[in-house]
């Protein structure tokens, strides 16, 4: 049985206030619980439209005291731009306090201009990413005493406090070295929209070999994989779908700084119509159905599904309504299809 939770970009879209699109994800994560959708997830960004709130774990911390029993996770919290062990503090925090509701999503991140505001460097992007995500693994482990040395990271022996409880960490990975990594580490993966599911497919085959290599059970791993998902009834709406979010992404994505100069630049509009076309976008049975095929395909029973992608409040909240109600009724079906 496939979970289904949205994923917060939180992107300044035209016309609105960075204040009050962080205000507008908190309105759609309890729209989310209404909806009776299983989890939210929220981004982090720094410096650019393209997504207003600069820190998972703090929006996490806010989502959580404004729901009552829905999964809250980030997708992500940029480890290159974090001391693993600040991070892990926050996460043990918010595990204590909403036991069994916090999920921790990490990625590297990018080689943006945060690397040198935060001064962590381009290092840490390159070559650090496999140190600091095995030391965070270490201090949410449950470990009474945690020491580390190593080339970015020398921590004395210290008291976790709070604890961890050894629950799992997600990892993003868009590349292979990545998803060898957290298999390594037996971590789920989350898996990006901009692939499609053969992709996906060949990246967690390469987390599994890594996995069992390892001793860990790829059976256990409830890997992640990232929607844009619409209901969208008419030809016009799936229309100002692809205007909304080309405008978002050409904008937002270009504000990025990056410290390493002459990367090419992704033509967004054609890239918004691959996604229209690949992801859960139509009438409520397509995106159900599409969801269900992508879940079939990849073995990956856990959605995250974009959903702020038409930018009005009013439009994304009837969106995520239009998608639990979908969705459930999609998986009563199924669940009668199936019979005792």
């Amino acid at each position: 049985m496939s979970a289904h939770d949205v994923f917060l970009l939180g992107g300044v879209f035209p016309g609105t206030a960075p204040a009050a699109t962080l205000r507008r994800v908190v309105s759609y994560a309890r729209q989310a619980e209404t909806a009776g959708l299983d989890g939210v997830w929220t981004a982090e960004h720094h410096f650019i439209e393209y997504g207003a709130s600069p820190s998972a774990t703090l929006m996490a911390a806010h989502l959580l005291a404004a729901t009552a029993n829905i999964q809250v996770g980030t997708a992500v919290a940029v480890l290159s731009n974090r001391h693993p062990v600040a991070l892990g503090e926050e996460a043990a925090t918010l595990d204590a306090l909403a036991p069994g509701r916090f999920r921790l999503g990490v990625g590297r991140g990018g080689p943006w201009i945060d690397l040198d505001v935060f001064a962590t460097g381009l290092e840490r992007y390159e070559r650090g990413f496999d140190e600091g995500l095995r030391l965070l693994a270490r201090w949410l482990s449950g470990d009474h005493e945690v020491a580390h040395t190593g080339e970015f990271f020398d921590v004395l022996p210290v008291r976790p406090m709070p604890p961890g409880t050894g629950a799992p960490i997600w990892v993003a990975a868009t590349g292979e070295g990545t998803a060898r990594l957290a298999g390594r580490l037996g971590l789920p993966l989350i898996l990006g929209m901009h692939a499609p599911d053969e992709e996906h497919c060949s990246l967690i085959g390469a987390w599994r070999a890594e996995a069992e290599a390892a001793g860990h059970d790829p059976d256990v791993a409830e890997h992640c994989s990232t929607h844009l998902a619409q209901v969208a009834d008419t030809p016009a709406a799936a229309d100002r779908l692809r205007a909304s979010l080309t405008e978002l992404l050409t904008r937002g994505v270009g504000q990025y700084v990056s410290l390493k100069p002459g990367r090419a630049q992704r033509d967004h509009a054609a890239y918004v119509d691959w996604m229209s076309e690949r992801h859960a976008v139509g009438t409520a049975s397509h995106v159900a159905e599409r969801l269900a095929a992508s879940a079939e395909a990849t073995g990956v029973a856990r959605q995250l599904l974009l959903v702020e992608g038409l930018g009005d409040p009013e439009a994304v909240r009837d969106n995520i309504a239009a998608l639990g109600q979908a969705l459930s009724t999609a998986g009563t079906a199924a669940s009668a299809a199936a019979g005792p």
